[in-house]
Formats: C-alpha cells, sequence, structure tokens
C-alpha cells in the first residue's frame, strides 16, 4: 500500500502547455516549510527552470514545493524563456499564497518553444483546488512525455519509536545518460534534517542510483532531483545511526525509480546490469561500463536476444580504460563465455538462450588488475526507440 510522508500534498491538472486531454502539471506541496536539495544537469545547455532553481536554492535551501510542467522543456529559450519561468512561480505564489521564491520549478519536455504563459495564467488558480486530490499517483502521470508507467517509490523506516516515511517519483524513457539525464525526480521524506547533510546525502544517493543507468548516451538540459525534508515526523537526524538509516532508505527510493527509467525504456524489453571489477582504479571502470552500455552494437544484440560477447569485449578494448586483455573475463550470469584472452569452449548459445530471454541479464567483467569497480544499468536498443524519436516532436 503506498504511504505518503507527513505534511504533504499532491496535485494534478490539465493546462493543455502541449498535450491534450490529460493533466501535464504537477504541484508538490509541503503543509510547513521544507529543507531542499537538488542536483542538475551538467549539460551547459541548462534550461530556464534549472537556472532560476539554482537561483532559489542559493538564497536559501528553506522552500514549500515543486511544481513541474510536461510537454514544453522551456530549454533555450533565452531571457525570455527565464522570465516565462519566473512568472509562472509568481502565479502559482500568489493562487497558493506562498512566495515565488517557496517553489522550485522543473519542466520536461521538446527543447526550443517558449511557453504560452496565458496557459499559465488560466492554470494557477486551480491549482490550490487541485491539491483538495492529494494523490501522488496523479501527479507522478502528469510529469510523464514518453513514458510507459508512472514511476513512484516509497518506504518507511523507525527511529526514535516513531516512523519515517518517504515517497519518490521521477520521469524519464529516453535520453538517459550517466551525470543525469533527460529525467525529473523528486523526493519527499517526513524527518527534520541538517540541510548540508541532506545536500550531501542526495548527491551519494544519485552517484548510486540516477548516475548509473543509461538508455542511449544522451543527457539532456533540463534534468533535476529535488529532495524535500520538512520534519513534519518529529525525527531529527541528529545521531549517525538516524542519519544512516535515513540515507539507505533515501538510496533504496533512488535505486528503485532509477531502475524504473532503465525499465521504461524508449522501446526497451531488457536491462543489463553491467558490472566491472577488478580495475585499476575506479575511473577505469566507469570508462568499461559505460562503453558497454552505450555500444549500440552491444545494446541491440541485447534486444535480439544474442549472446555476442565478441561486441562487449570489443567495447571495453576502446573504452580507454588501462587494462591486460588477457586478464579479461566475461560472463552472463555465472556462465563464462571468454576467460584468459580467448573464447570458452562449448556451445554457449544453446547455454545462454535462458539467460538471454529474461528482462534483466547480468554482464560481469573482471580485468584482475586491481580494486576498482563499477556498475552500471542499461536499456536495449530497439526499432520503437527509433520510431518514438523520429516522431518526437509531431
Amino acid at each position: 500500500m503506498l504511504t505518503t510522508p507527513k505534511g504533504y500534498k499532491f496535485a494534478a491538472l490539465e493546462a493543455g502547455f502541449k498535450y491534450k486531454g490529460r493533466n501535464d502539471l504537477a504541484l508538490i506541496i509541503s503543509d510547513v516549510p521544507a529543507i531542499a536539495a537538488a542536483v542538475f544537469t551538467k549539460n551547459k545547455f541548462q534550461a530556464a527552470p534549472v537556472t532560476v532553481g539554482k537561483e532559489i536554492l542559493a538564497e536559501s535551501q528553506v522552500v514549500r514545493g515543486a511544481i513541474i510542467n510536461a510537454g514544453l522543456a522551456n530549454a533555450c529559450t533565452g531571457a525570455e524563456g527565464i522570465d516565462d519561468c519566473r512568472e509562472s512561480l509568481v502565479l502559482a505564489g500568489k493562487y497558493l499564497g506562498i512566495s515565488d521564491r517557496d517553489l522550485l520549478p522543473a519542466s520536461t519536455g521538446v527543447i526550443g518553444p517558449r511557453f504560452n504563459m496565458d496557459k499559465w495564467r488560466e492554470a494557477a488558480p486551480k491549482l490550490k483546488k487541485a491539491l483538495t486530490d492529494n494523490d501522488p499517483v496523479r501527479a507522478a502521470k502528469a510529469i510523464m512525455t514518453t513514458d510507459k508507467f508512472p514511476k513512484l517509490a516509497w518506504g518507511e523506516i523507525e527511529c526514535d519509536g516513531k516512523p519515517v516515511r518517504m515517497l519518490g517519483m521521477c520521469k524519464g524513457a529516453g535520453m538517459i545518460s550517466p551525470d543525469m539525464a533527460t529525467m525529473l525526480g523528486f523526493i519527499t521524506c517526513d524527518a527534520e534534517v541538517d540541510p548540508l547533510w541532506w545536500k550531501d546525502a542526495l548527491r551519494r544517493c544519485i552517484d548510486r542510483s540516477f548516475n548509473c543507468i543509461t538508455v542511449d548516451g544522451d543527457t539532456s538540459t533540463n534534468d533535476t532531483v529535488m529532495a524535500f525534508a520538512n520534519g513534519a515526523a518529529e525525527v531529527k537526524a541528529d545521531t549517525d545511526a538516524k542519519r544512516s538509516a535515513i540515507e539507505a532508505l533515501l538510496l533504496d527510493i533512488c535505486q528503485q525509480l532509477s531502475y524504473m527509467i532503465v525499465q521504461d525504456a524508449e522501446g526497451g524489453t531488457k536491462v543489463m546490469h553491467i558490472s566491472v571489477t577488478g580495475a585499476a582504479s575506479d575511473a577505469d571502470a566507469e570508462l568499461i561500463v559505460r562503453a558497454v552500455g552505450n555500444s549500440p552494437l552491444v545494446k541491440t544484440a541485447l534486444f535480439g536476444e544474442d549472446p555476442n560477447w565478441g561486441r562487449i569485449v570489443a567495447a571495453a578494448g576502446r573504452s580507454g580504460a588501462e587494462f591486460n586483455p588477457e586478464m579479461l573475463t566475461l560472463s552472463f550470469g555465472k556462465i563464462v563465455v571468454f576467460e584468459n584472452g580467448k573464447p570458452v569452449e562449448g556451445d554457449m548459445d544453446a547455454l545462454l538462450e535462458p539467460i538471454m530471454r529474461k528482462q534483466d541479464i547480468k554482464v560481469n567483467i573482471s580485468l584482475a588488475d586491481g580494486d576498482g569497480s563499477s556498475m552500471l544499468q542499461a536499456s536495449d536498443l530497439t526499432r520503437e526507440y527509433i520510431n518514438i524519436n523520429a516522431d518526437y516532436r509531431s
């Protein structure tokens, strides 16, 4: 059963920015001021909501929530797009009875077009009434673009004999790669936290979740993950034990959500869990998992359920990582297919056929060269992915 943290409300409504006949505006609001932390895209083209969100958090980490629209990214829209973003916050704040600096903005959709601000002026007066539904599932659906299903994860731990709850939602299915991707994520928590620790904890958890996935190797202009903690549970994260427990829950929520993104990859049918161990450094291991996970040849073979190990070792070899190729061992699950610089003898296609039919496929690479390691979850590459992205703006 879905449980929500204390002191939060969720809303969704139809504003008609790009889509018709569906909700495309979502609101997450804390009843009381909340500590906010966020991680944003590293793309040099930063969308207007990223720029404005950074400005707000630079002034204060205490806010009330987030407002998110789907369909238009408000990216690469110049100073006018930033003005539009700021005006949308003023409009929302006016009808919610809060300051425009109490809301963090987020947008997803087509890059380039500006908002029709009349749509915002029509939608803003409806926001407060929409909150009475208080339905996080509807909010998660409202932020979808090419997603096939809404993505939510939740959990609860006990601290000081009281429950601490967390709920996360995200969207994303394409334009996904480490260092953030074309995705938006929002996490609500009812513990009381230190702002600096909360910010650092979110970054650590993202590095082990959203930054460990890829669909197509592309990062976007709008990528944002926000986390809010409002203290409504009356539990203060003031000891190492409580902070560790809360961070563990945060990591679990982030990892559940990031897996759903790869699972829902545009046209995707498989999730490849790539693990590299024994590298000279973590950096070398990461080069390899990214080269393998982003290789169109590897991804199309995965779609075809073809255990073409040659494409995997070739991707590792061109990754830029330093290793001895004669020491590389490659396995699908527990079945070793390549070691000591040559293939393992046997009818590997027959052995691997049941493994390749599964949705989740483990690819393990060992280098026997050090303690470096890295992991990545990658989707396959399908005909449907091409169809979706060929027609994205139509």
